[in-house]
């Protein structure tokens, strides 16, 4: 599934180099120098490369920081708030620029504007992601279950082939019975492992999708304020974005060689998107036909797969813990993170809000009025 989610990305990278000004449209240039921006370019390359490691380490640094832990209450009420991120993300940062780039201006008004094809995009990418979902869930479940029952098997055989003469029906049976109570004591963590496993990469994968988009859509931007609007609102987005993904890359318990294959894959799609996006500013067109469409399209996925996970594989998962439906006082603290969240979403600080120039496109105007 990693192999799947490099090629896609590698594709998203390379999106810049097929689309081309080949559009009328245009937007007005009040307000750009190139100059100004590519130094504020580079420093939202390094803050977001920052805050996105930082997120992504610290559930990982509780192995040693029992404090910082995914079982701990305290992690639990910042999860939520991560999960809330994760859920505005596709709700309301996402899907509604999904719905402005397929009903463009730039685009032929048969079909675009006559069918919602951002909202059918994402109706489709949830059920996708749910097939997704239960098909790999069940296809590991099941090649666990055939490892466990060859291997106790093999165990058997070879306790019959070493047991005394004298001995050989009271080993059997002793392993018989052993190899039951493993299959009965270890199955339903086994399961859950491989629950989590599966959740910390189709998550990764929604991530990808859109942080690739963000930063070409950054990095080709030529308005300083924009820019510097979106160093802070993105930085914030990657950081709680990291601790919910990092929080699911613990509990999936892979080794640290993986963790630190997805941790840096994930810090480093927004930053590598940004230079991709600096690289081709002189070809690259957003407003172009097939930009509008092959964005829009991938925006629309990338908001079904967050929602998704956002709502079934983190924040139900966790609300329906029985370590949180026995404690009241957690199930409390996790509501009113998670609603915090989405409040902060019309409370930004005025002067965030009004940095953003109208000469940028909506997709601009959505990270600078709400909070990522």
């Amino acid at each position: 599934m990693m192999r799947g989610a490099s090629l896609f990305f590698l594709a998203v990278v390379l999106l810049p180099l097929l689309v081309r000004g080949d559009c009328e449209c245009s937007t007005d240039e009040a307000g750009r120098d190139r100059k100004k921006a590519l130094p504020l370019k580079v420093a939202a390359i390094f803050s977001i490369l920052v805050c996105g490691s930082i997120g992504v380490c610290i559930p990982i640094l509780g192995k040693w920081w029992p404090a910082l832990h995914p079982e701990k209450d305290a992690f639990s009420v910042i999860k939520s708030f991560a999960a809330g991120v994760v859920l505005a993300t596709g709700f309301v940062h996402i899907l509604p620029d999904a719905f402005d780039r397929l009903t463009s201006s730039c685009l032929d008004p048969s079909p675009w504007q006559k069918f919602p094809f951002a909202g059918f995009g994402a109706m489709v990418a949830a059920i996708a992601t749910l097939m997704m979902d239960t098909v790999a869930t069940g296809y590991f479940s099941r090649a666990h279950s055939a490892r466990a029952r060859t291997a106790a098997v093999i165990d058997e055989t070879n306790a019959d082939m070493e047991a005394p003469h004298g001995m050989h029906e009271h080993n059997d049976v002793h392993v018989h019975s052993h190899a039951n109570h493993g299959h009965t004591h270890e199955g339903p963590s086994a399961q859950q492992l491989i629950r989590h496993r599966v959740i910390s990469q189709v998550l990764e994968l929604g991530i990808v999708v859109h942080s690739v988009i963000i930063g070409i859509s950054l990095g080709a931007s030529e308005t300083p304020s924009t820019i510097r609007s979106l160093l802070a609102a993105l930085s914030f987005h990657q950081f709680f974005e990291g601790i919910g993904l990092g929080g699911c890359i613990v509990q999936a318990s892979y080794r640290m060689k993986s963790m630190v294959t997805m941790g840096l894959f994930f810090s480093l799609t927004t930053p590598v998107g940004i230079a991709v996006g600096m690289g081709t500013s002189s070809v690259y067109d957003g407003n172009s036909p097939t930009a509008l469409v092959v964005e829009g399209l991938l925006d629309s996925a990338a908001a079904g797969i967050l929602v998704y996970m956002a709502l079934v594989d983190l924040l139900a998962q966790d609300f329906t813990n029985p370590r949180v439906q026995s404690k009241p006082k957690l199930q409390f603290a996790m509501s009113i993170s998670l609603l915090a969240e989405q409040h902060s979403c019309l409370c930004l600080p005025s002067g965030l809000r009004t940095v953003c120039t109208p000469h940028d496109r909506s997709f601009f105007h959505r990270y600078c009025y709400s909070c990522l």
